[in-house]
């Protein structure tokens, strides 16, 4: 089986150019999806940041073992000392539909950021850890340029983002930045620093860790000191299921992603699989925008990490001199379940993911962008990788179709035989107009190259 090229895979250039100059300095794919994310943390705010949480996995190609680590946010409230105040309502447009989103101070769950990325730095790493911190605190200095795509989910998520202190980023003099102007968060040079010269631990116990809790509690929030300390970075099992020969490693996720694709249909020719496929990522309930980026990294020695992180919408709750706006996880209506108690991890559909060949060498690693919408991007692309015969760039950025209770809603370009199929097996039919950030942001690495999601303004680079 032919070998993976060392790559790097993101929604912005200047975190895709940040991986490969990692890379570039004899990091390993650790190193660089670490310092990757960090960039994210400066360039994709819209998606994520250091306030927020994630799930990264690390496929191990001397060994061949596969990694997944849980640093997603956990529940507040270990300090027990305070009840929350009611959350900010804001309506966010999505599909040409408002949806009642939740933020502040109340809306703010434990970030696992910094401390995720320092541990996949300290499991897989080999540059100092603030040579790996070092681009992206460039990056904050100077600002980064908003990609046309970041400009569409801006205007979409404006009523969140734009919030309080996040105006001043993202609306300045009252306009909404638009595509190529500058994006610059004033202060988080600062954080950057403090975290490549303290490490992770600045935000859970060292000088941030009290300017966090005053903030979030001035908010009407619970965070505490004891959940800030006691966060750990967990390691989570990792399912695995059969494609095409393949197999697929990842998490076991909200949308059970792999298991999904343990029950695709056996006949997985085109048009017939149409109704299988769709059957088999039917989703049921509501369809929530969810703000999310990912990383894909391959380095020289095949090893690959893949990290996907979220800020969810952001809370609009922002480290006063720090440029970081927190995390709104607790007001993603979807996520929160009966379990929620303090300490808990929140549940996530978020899925890094890498696939293993019939030899037990790297052929994918990809993750994606979309919440509830993040398995059909990640199955579809994985059918036209392995099953159709495409490239990575031109199986992420094909027409997709996504499947709620008894609708397919499907992208503009979309086989008309599958559409046609599907209508005849009773499903009713939406035809979007365009390509839309609504199904997902892929970015993938993989033996047919590197690339991203045009959705998302996506980037594949080789070294």
């Amino acid at each position: 089986m032919e070998s993976v090229a060392a790559g790097v895979a993101a929604s912005h250039p200047a975190t895709a150019r940040t991986g490969v100059r990692i890379l570039e300095a004899g990091g390993s794919a650790a190193d660089a999806a670490v310092a990757a994310v960090l960039a994210c943390c400066v360039a994709e705010t819209i998606y994520t940041g250091i306030g927020g949480g994630g799930f990264a996995t690390f496929f191990d190609a001397r060994t061949g073992e596969v990694t997944c680590l849980d640093f997603f946010v956990a529940v507040p409230g270990l300090d027990n000392d305070r009840k929350p105040e009611p959350m900010v309502a804001v309506d966010v447009f999505f599909g040409g539909l408002p949806q009642i989103y939740s933020i502040g101070g109340a809306s703010v769950a434990v970030p696992g950021v910094p401390a995720g990325l320092g541990e996949v730095h300290r499991r897989w790493g080999r540059l100092p850890w603030p040579e790996v911190v070092a681009p992206a605190a460039g990056l904050a200095r100077t600002g980064v340029l908003l990609p046309a795509a970041h400009a569409q989910t801006l205007r979409s998520c404006a009523p969140a983002l734009a919030y309080g202190a996040g105006a001043t980023p993202y609306q300045p003099g009252g306009r909404l930045l638009e595509s190529d102007e500058l994006l610059f968060h004033q202060g988080l040079s600062t954080a950057m620093d403090a975290l490549a010269t303290d490490g992770p631990e600045v935000f859970y116990t060292g000088e941030y860790a009290d300017l966090m809790v005053t903030t979030v509690r001035a908010a009407g929030g619970t965070l505490g000191p004891a959940d800030l300390s006691s966060y750990r970075v967990a390691e989570a099992p990792v399912d695995h299921a059969e494609l095409a020969g393949y197999r697929v490693c990842a998490r076991h996720d909200l949308n059970r992603t792999v298991d999904t694709i343990g029950t695709l249909p056996v006949d997985l020719t085109r048009p017939g699989r149409a109704v299988g496929v769709a059957s088999a990522l039917r989703n049921i309930g509501g369809q929530r925008l969810g703000d999310t980026t990912n990383v894909s990294v391959v380095d020289p020695e095949g090893n690959a990490c893949v990290i996907t992180t979220t800020l969810g919408l952001g809370a609009g709750v922002w480290l006063p001199g720090l440029g970081i706006n927190l995390n709104s996880m607790l007001g993603e209506g979807e996520l929160l379940t009966d379990d929620l108690v303090p300490g808990r991890r929140m549940s996530s559909y978020m899925c890094p993911l890498v696939v293993v060949g019939p030899d037990d060498g790297l052929a994918v690693a990809a993750g994606s962008a979309g919440a509830s919408r993040i398995r059909t991007a990640l199955v579809d692309t994985l059918l036209g990788v392995l099953v159709d015969g495409l490239d990575v760039a031109d199986a992420i950025a094909r027409p997709r179709f996504h499947a709620v209770e008894d609708t397919i809603h499907a992208e503009y370009g979309c086989d008309p035989a599958e559409l046609a199929a599907l209508r005849a097996a009773g499903w009713q039919v939406v035809e979007w107009p365009d390509l839309n950030h609504y199904f997902g942001g892929v970015t993938a690495v993989g033996q047919a190259g590197a690339a991203g999601d045009p959705r998302r303004g996506g980037v594949g680079l080789l070294l």
